[in-house]
């Protein structure tokens, strides 16, 4: 693989085989379906009160929900996986294992919808959140409380794409013992990162992102390898009741399938990109785990297979009067949120995905106007370069 002549991890080239295959087997359905049916049912047949073969309700389970999950765990390493109606969703679940006087300890730089759930919604319910830069271990061991239940982690952070040392986290967390790590893997998917063979207890991810890549479904997945976070978080994915639709489970588990292919194409595409950014006269600074450049560039290559689609740069001016006049100059790059799909898109931070955090907090993070948080689709790798290149010369003096 073309990631492993770059010094990455070499990968399980077994990971395209049970993406197709695990979860899927024909011999589970009575007509031996080679694609998992779509079971739209909301009940199902009990054979005497409380008797029941394998479902009772659509919330509680689902054939075709069960076929992505296990499809999912199988991409993860994990034992058990959930899926959510949305990332923040599977976010909710998990801090629901928390109490009311128990402290978070998080990433400073991550998703604005995690930011501002975190400030404004999860401290108010008598949770205390901690934000530190997770980029250096040593502020989360000094963070650490007696209550200290959760530690969340994203690597690469949106949008500065920095590098968290997930094994190093893990176990400060392990020798804490009464915390459980939390590892955002949505801007690596599991074909490029697997953060539970680094020691995390759940691997989290909006599935909407780089796992369906499509940009037609939403929703978020949970997978861990511990059997008592497994059940507490089963009992409150039927309990709460946040659970994806089977339709949108098929569409999942069909776009599986095409991960690793995929996720090549958009290695390719992003990094080419940010090579290209990297000497562009309009560019002052890119943000991408594949370039030499990024200060943690050997700890990426330690921990991941490869590198996503995803990176972030300053276009000189670093103002938001250039970088309007830029988004409206892309011809191949959609200006939209979201990201991970087979369309290239990009967006201004400050006043999008990340407009709830606080302008002090962003300012600290460098979440400045200039920052322009890019996501590599899949089309012809030079019409990516070509369009970005004549965007950049139409309104930045060169």
């Amino acid at each position: 693989m073309a990631a492993e002549k770059l010094g990455y991890r070499k990968n399980d080239a077994s990971f395209a085989t049970r993406a197709i295959h695990e979860g899927n087997e024909p011999e589970q359905w009575k007509h031996m379906a080679v694609v998992p049916p779509i079971s739209m049912s909301t009940t199902f047949k009990q054979d005497g009160p409380a008797d029941f073969k394998m479902y009772e309700y659509g919330r509680s389970g689902n054939p075709t929900r069960d076929c992505l999950e296990r499809c999912l765990a199988s991409t993860e390493n994990a034992k058990y996986g959930l899926v959510f109606a949305s990332g923040l969703a599977a976010t909710t679940t998990i801090v629901h294992l928390l109490s009311s006087g128990d402290h978070i300890i998080s990433m400073d730089d991550l998703y604005g919808g995690t930011n501002r759930y975190f400030r404004r919604v999860v401290s108010r319910q008598g949770i205390e959140v901690d934000f530190v830069d997770a980029t250096d271990p040593k502020q989360i061991e000094a963070t650490l409380k007696p209550n200290t239940k959760l530690v969340w982690i994203e690597t690469p952070t949106n949008p500065t794409m920095k590098i968290v040392d997930i094994e190093a986290v893990a176990a400060i967390v392990k020798k804490h013992g009464k915390s459980f790590l939390v590892v955002d893997n949505t801007f690596m998917s599991p074909y490029f990162q697997r953060p539970l063979d680094l020691g995390a207890d759940i691997t989290m991810s909006s599935v909407t992102k780089y796992i369906n890549g499509h940009t037609d479904v939403i929703m978020g997945a949970i997978c861990t390898n511990r059997d008592d976070l497994n059940e507490n978080l089963r009992f409150l994915q039927n309990a709460i009741g946040p659970v994806p639709s089977p339709f949108d489970c098929f569409l999942v588990n069909r776009s599986l399938k095409t991960l690793a292919l995929r996720m090549e194409q958009h290695m390719k595409n992003g990094l080419a990109v940010a090579k290209f950014l990297e000497g562009h006269p309009c560019v002052e600074k890119v943000m991408h785990p594949g370039l030499p450049s990024h200060p943690q560039h050997e700890l990426s290559k330690k921990q991941t297979f490869g590198s996503s689609g995803m990176l972030s740069f300053y276009i000189k001016g670093n103002n938001l009067e250039t970088s309007k006049k830029f988004f409206q100059k892309l011809k191949m790059f959609t200006l939209a949120e979201s990201l991970g799909g087979y369309e290239s898109l990009c967006e201004l931070p400050s006043v999008m995905t990340h407009a709830s955090v606080p302008k002090e907090i962003r300012d600290q993070l460098g979440i400045t106007d200039g920052l322009i948080r890019v996501s590599c689709g899949l089309e012809g790798t030079q019409d990516l370069i070509d369009d970005l290149d004549q965007a950049l010369k139409a309104v930045v003096p060169h």
